[in-house]
């Protein structure tokens, strides 16, 4: 759903570049509340793992795919504030390095592909865990459900920005039926990722996702008539282990996903490119400003081979984006530790 140069108008470009800076802002506060010793490496892990999946259309409709957009994913492993970063971050890499997503409409695809699926997924998701069994399976669940909603929703955002500044003149009625009924379709491909993705993570760790914090009550031992919480399972230097063998998994992933799986990705439109041509949306489309970058279009250019070509790519891509998502998480993180209060001993 990444929206082009030319779609959006040049005014309502402009306000929504206002609003995802203003989301961006929030978030980077709102994140250093999120952010721990433990998910602050694993966020930029998120930022990567979304890229190497977005890599990966699947076929929704005769002529039509999908792929991922992420926030559900996100927001449910790190959190909402910090979920909205990690989409962000890849859209930002996809903008620059790849010529995927305009640079004009950066606030546009923030707004909607971060912020909206982020937000109402997230917002949808804590509704479900409080009414459902508190169990794992429960959080797959409404994880499941979260992330099919958001896809749709973010469908609906992008027909309002349209009919506010859209830069044809086509029946707004005939844009969102068509947006939706495919977004539909492709929201169940992201409700699949999304609850695998979750699911295998509580697995391994559910400590490490966010969705599922307070999940289970501490184990109580009783002590001289007295209840109290028992001893950790696992020392902490064998769950610092644990953690970097999930990112060290993950990163695994992302990297074969990107590199190899994604050469099998369908080649149809997505379905904002397939709507766009079918109704005329794209006859004012300009020419990406990323668009002569040597990675433009997931391909490395004066590499003969097609397979090789976008394997490189989309290797460089996750590289990246874990790069530069792990340098953000950092600092937020840091900003956090420094601006904590100092403690002062107590006096006995």
């Amino acid at each position: 759903m990444h929206v082009p140069d030319g779609f959006i108008n040049a005014p309502v470009s402009a306000v929504t570049g206002v609003v995802a800076a203003g989301a961006i802002a929030v978030s980077l506060r709102g994140a250093r509340r999120e952010l721990d010793e433990k998910t602050a490496p694993l966020a930029g892990l998120v930022a990567a793992f979304i890229f190497a999946v977005q890599m990966l259309n699947f076929p929704v409709a005769a002529g039509t795919s999908g792929h991922l957009l992420g926030g559900a994913l996100a927001a449910i492993l790190v959190g909402p504030y910090t979920g909205v970063l990690c989409v962000s971050v890849v859209l930002l890499m996809q903008g620059i390095l790849f010529a995927d997503g305009g640079l004009t409409a950066l606030g546009v695809n923030i707004t909607d592909m971060a912020i909206t699926t982020t937000v109402v997924a997230y917002v949808l998701f804590r509704a479900l865990v409080k009414v459902l069994p508190r169990t794992r399976r429960s959080v797959t669940a409404a994880s499941f459900v979260a992330a099919l909603v958001s896809v749709p929703a973010a469908a609906l955002v992008f027909t309002a920005i349209y009919a506010l500044g859209g830069t044809t003149d086509v029946p707004i009625g005939k844009v969102l039926t068509a947006m939706v009924g495919v977004h539909i379709l492709i929201g169940i491909g992201e409700a699949a990722i999304t609850a695998l993705t979750v699911g295998a993570v509580i697995a391994v760790r559910p400590d490490l996702v966010h969705g599922a914090r307070g999940l289970t009550a501490p184990l109580k031992l009783r002590v001289g008539g007295e209840l109290v919480d028992a001893p950790a399972a696992a020392p902490a230097a064998a769950r610092a282990g644990s953690t970097r063998k999930v990112w060290g998994f993950g990163i695994v992933t992302a990297l074969l996903l990107a590199g190899f799986v994604s050469f099998y990705a369908s080649a149809s439109p997505d379905g904002l490119e397939k709507v766009a041509h079918d109704k005329g949306i794209d006859t004012k489309t300009t020419q990406h400003a990323s668009s002569d970058s040597p990675l433009a279009d997931y391909s490395v250019k004066d590499v003969g081979d097609a397979r090789l070509a976008g394997g490189l790519a989309g290797v460089i891509g996750v590289g990246a984006t874990v790069a530069v998502g792990s340098g953000v998480f950092w600092a937020v993180r840091r900003r956090r530790t420094n601006s904590a209060p100092e403690r002062t001993p107590e006096t006995v």
